[in-house]
């Protein structure tokens, strides 16, 4: 016959032992020993309670996905909620994500019916504040204000939710486990409830999660392994622009993003945000340049700045707000090395306005347009844009989406255009627009000297 015996098991390793200690001689990790059964004999005859298909014979039910009301967060999410998947939406303090879920629990309840929000938080009458600023009231939506797990699973089994939301995963416990609430025992149990209870149920949950100083989710890895999508939610406070990534999503392409405004009344969608953020671009300036970038599927006009000054301190100073500092330090070193100019006296500062955060290779021309323009102090024309990527050498790489970059630009009234010469090839003929090839960065300066 089995038998059972009690041992102490680690959450994050699985180390058993025969007795508890508070530091795990595995992995190292304090207070992560549980109680639980070990099965030393052997092991019982299961029944087999699913049944073994083909995969060509199910159904992939491709059609359960229900639309938030916000087109913004649908294109993030692949078109949709899925019917019965966990999704976790997590951000910095402050940067809206318990607005921007509010209202969408609002808009979905309207044509889906039921949808409850589960804070653990504020209580009722602090979220119906909210509502009430956000226009996001109607008799659909419930508010349920619990932490205690036992509590929020009652509520769910009485009756049946088109959606629901907690709001935030980090504030949730279960009695049951001895650790406070937060703590990484506590997050994977629960997080391991509501999905099977999203799955056996088909009801959407969305969790919002807290994250630590370096930017990632709070909480034990496997909670981003055990949900369906990971979204994440970013931008500076300082600024009103948010962008809305998904860093993992089973059922569409990590590769979108939303682009959202806050203000007074909530989350704003953008649905044309190169427009919005060429508005307040200074005329006549140097240092300034626009870029054509690619943010998931849809391109994006962003502003680059720079400033090129004599600098007071012995060593130079390098600042980057929303570009990679490095990248930039070594764009810095090629200009050196190839056009021989002197920057050993002078500081430099590179900026992407509107708050928002660009790696892509292709904004590595801006910045040493940008960099030449400032040094040169010589403004360079409203009508012009550059993309191209920038190597060691100088030279100037091709980049992907070019047609999509070009239409975007064109859309928007920038006919000169500044981009690598492997790019030209299989370019149709346009004599509305200025196509410019280069080579490499020695091509750019002349055309920056010359405009």
């Amino acid at each position: 016959m089995a038998r059972n015996t009690i041992n102490y098991i680690c959450d994050e390793c699985g180390y058993n032992s025969t007795k508890w200690m508070g530091r795990c001689p595995q992995c190292d990790s304090w207070n992560t020993l549980r109680e639980g059964e070990v099965n030393t004999g052997k092991s019982r005859e299961v029944k087999t309670r699913n049944e073994v298909r083909p995969i060509s014979k199910i159904e992939s039910g491709v059609h359960s996905r229900y639309n938030t009301g916000i087109q913004e967060l649908d294109r993030v999410l692949g078109g949709g909620i899925v019917c019965g998947s966990l999704i976790l939406l997590g951000g910095a303090p402050g940067i809206g994500k318990s607005t921007l879920i509010l209202q969408a629990a609002s808009l979905f309840s309207k044509k889906y019916k039921k949808v409850l929000y589960i804070s653990g938080e504020e209580s009722a009458a602090q979220i119906k504040i909210r509502a009430d600023r956000l226009e996001a009231v109607n008799d659909e939506l419930y508010i349920l204000a619990e932490t205690e797990f036992d509590q929020i699973t009652a509520h769910l089994n009485n009756d049946k939710y088109s959606l629901v939301v907690v709001d935030s995963i980090q504030t949730i416990y279960d009695p049951r486990l001895e650790s406070a609430p937060g703590s990484i025992s506590q997050v994977k149990e629960i997080t391991n409830s509501l999905m099977k209870i999203a799955k056996t149920r088909d009801i959407p949950i969305v969790l919002i999660g807290h994250v630590t100083k370096e930017g990632e989710l709070a909480g034990p890895r496997v909670l981003e392994h055990l949900v369906d999508a990971v979204l994440q939610f970013e931008g500076e406070r300082s600024y009103s622009y948010r962008l809305l990534r998904a860093v993992k999503n089973r059922f569409g392409s990590t590769n979108e993003v939303g682009v959202f405004e806050m203000n007074n009344s909530g989350m704003k969608e953008i649905l044309n945000p190169s427009q919005l953020f060429l508005e307040e671009r200074p005329k006549g300036v140097s240092g300034s340049i626009i870029v054509p970038v690619i943010e998931g599927s849809r391109p994006l006009l962003v502003e680059v700045q720079a400033l090129v000054s004599a600098s007071t301190f012995s060593s130079p100073q390098r600042a980057t707000t929303g570009v990679d500092y490095k990248r930039v330090t070594i764009l810095i070193a090629v200009l050196e090395k190839k056009l021989g100019i002197n920057f050993q006296t002078k500081d430099v500062h590179i900026n992407i306005t509107g708050g928002f955060r660009i790696d892509e290779p292709a904004l590595d021309l801006g910045i040493v347009s940008a960099i030449i323009s400032s040094e040169q102090d010589k403004s360079l024309p409203g009508n012009m844009a550059v993309v191209g990527e920038v190597g060691l050498a100088g030279e100037v790489r091709a980049v992907s989406n070019i047609i999509q970059r070009i239409n975007e630009l064109r859309k928007l009234g920038f006919n000169k255009i500044i981009l690598p010469q492997g790019n030209i090839k299989g370019l149709d003929f346009d004599p509305e627009l200025n196509l410019l090839g280069i080579n490499n960065i020695h091509d750019l300066s002349k055309i920056v000297s010359e405009a």
